[in-house]
């Protein structure tokens, strides 16, 4: 156990990962010292960000705190605290379930974690809202422009978790990408629940292309990538300024779920198939070239065999150069547990859910030969074995194929934007020389 160590554990999305880091910022400031996402736990202190988004998330949050207080146990933890979304929706059941934990905490008042340490009050959140412990490679941060979701889908208890939408005011975003381009980073990742609605609450309007604009216009941004659009009442200006700017990436992360009419009506998403397909001609008309990611659900209640075939053409007209794709988890709480039976058995989810990846993965590769005698611009985001692995601009970190460039062929420096020749490509990832 290592004295005023602080091992701070990160679970899910990265909206929680921005939350982790300005934790770690107050913390640090209050005389701490900070590791995320130890290998091994041997900080006096641990806090827990958990993930409660579906069964699975869930399943893993509860299992890492059951493995923590194991520890504390043994007297190789002192304390214990758990925030974040879990902990958000079900605190009361968690601090009876698992009273071994020092303090539950939600998304929204995980601060006072600064307090319970050190027995006083500590100075808010928001204090430090701008300025956070970089958890990421140096040359590049999420952005978090909103928090929460006014859209009601039947399936998703991110409402029930979060609240409200509710936007970050302009300024103090385009502050944010300042002080985080001042520190050395060039990739914006902007992310939210809803990113296409941002502004509606302040703005009156979605506001997100304006923002998007003053980040572009930021001395030292090169790249900007954006994340969860929606795709109901599109602000279609965005398409303008991801055509025009060139440090926007031509990439757009927008979450359809489905394309059948009748699936996409019981999941209560207002939009069916003919407009999400114009919508995607649209964007793909309006943005030469942009790859377009997407995540679909398999298995939601009452899906039928012409519904479930109906999204596999969609996927292989669409040819989406980026798709995940997931099976129907019932969320207590939700209209869809409240009015629906989860009538698709186990066994048949997991088939549909494979059998729609292996058309994904054809695409895929697909799209991946196509690169292959293209020169594009690859940032260097670490090194690995006998390689540098680097990213397009078609690329989010994690998420998708990688650019692997040997090293023996190659001088090149982490951080860095080079101009690199496709060579070669593989299931996952392309291979590349810098010209």
């Amino acid at each position: 156990m290592v004295k005023n160590q602080i091992d701070v554990i990160t679970l899910g999305c990265s909206k929680n990962l921005v939350d982790s880091e300005r934790l770690m910022k107050m913390l640090e400031v209050n005389g701490y010292t900070m590791r995320h996402n130890p290998e091994q736990v041997r900080g006096e202190f641990v806090v827990i960000n958990t993930c409660g988004f579906i069964g699975d998330a869930k399943e893993e949050s509860i299992n890492m705190i059951l493995e923590v207080c194991a520890l504390k146990a043994k007297r190789r933890v002192r304390k214990v605290f758990v925030m974040g979304c879990l902990s958000e929706r079900y605190m009361a059941e968690l601090g009876e379930e698992i009273p071994q934990v020092d303090g539950y905490y939600g998304k929204f008042d995980w601060d006072k974690i600064v307090e319970n340490l050190k027995g006083e009050e500590a100075l808010s959140k928001e204090a430090y809202s701008l300025d956070r412990v970089l958890t990421t490679p140096s040359h590049y941060a999420y952005v978090k422009i909103s928090e929460g979701c006014d859209r009601t889908c039947a399936y998703c208890a991110i409402p029930i978790i979060t609240g409200r939408h509710v936007s970050r005011p302009m300024e103090d975003i385009v502050e944010e990408v300042r002080l985080l381009v001042s520190k050395g980073v060039t990739e914006i990742q902007l992310i939210a629940q809803d990113l296409t609605y941002y502004g509606v609450d302040l703005y009156k309007k979605q506001s997100i292309a304006e923002l998007v604009e003053r980040i572009s216009d930021v001395e030292g941004v090169k790249w900007i990538r954006l994340h969860y659009g929606y795709p109901t009442h599109f602000p279609m200006d965005l398409l303008r300024v991801m055509r025009e700017r060139d440090n926007v990436c031509k990439y757009l992360d927008i979450a359809l779920q489905h394309v059948s009419t009748g699936v996409l009506k019981r999941m209560r998403r207002n939009i069916g198939k003919e407009e999400t397909i114009e919508l995607l001609q649209a964007i793909r008309r309006e943005v030469p070239g942009i790859y377009l990611r997407t995540t679909l659900m398999v298995g939601f209640p009452g899906e039928t065999d012409e519904e479930f075939n109906e999204l596999v053409q969609f996927v292989k007209d669409m040819k989406f150069e980026r798709m995940g794709a997931f099976a129907y988890s019932e969320e207590e709480g939700t209209y869809a547990a409240e009015h629906y039976a989860d009538d698709i058995d186990d066994e048949t989810k997991q088939a549909r859910l494979g059998l729609l990846m292996r058309v994904q993965q054809r695409v895929a590769e697909e799209v991946s030969a196509a690169s292959i005698g293209k020169t594009m611009q690859v940032v260097v985001d670490r090194e690995e074995g006998n390689y540098y692995i680097g990213r397009t601009q078609y690329d989010s970190p994690e998420v998708d194929p990688e650019v692997l460039l040997l090293k023996e062929e190659n001088d090149v420096e982490i951080g860095q934007y080079y101009m690199v020749e496709i060579t070669s490509a593989d299931e996952f990832d392309l291979y590349g020389k810098v010209r």
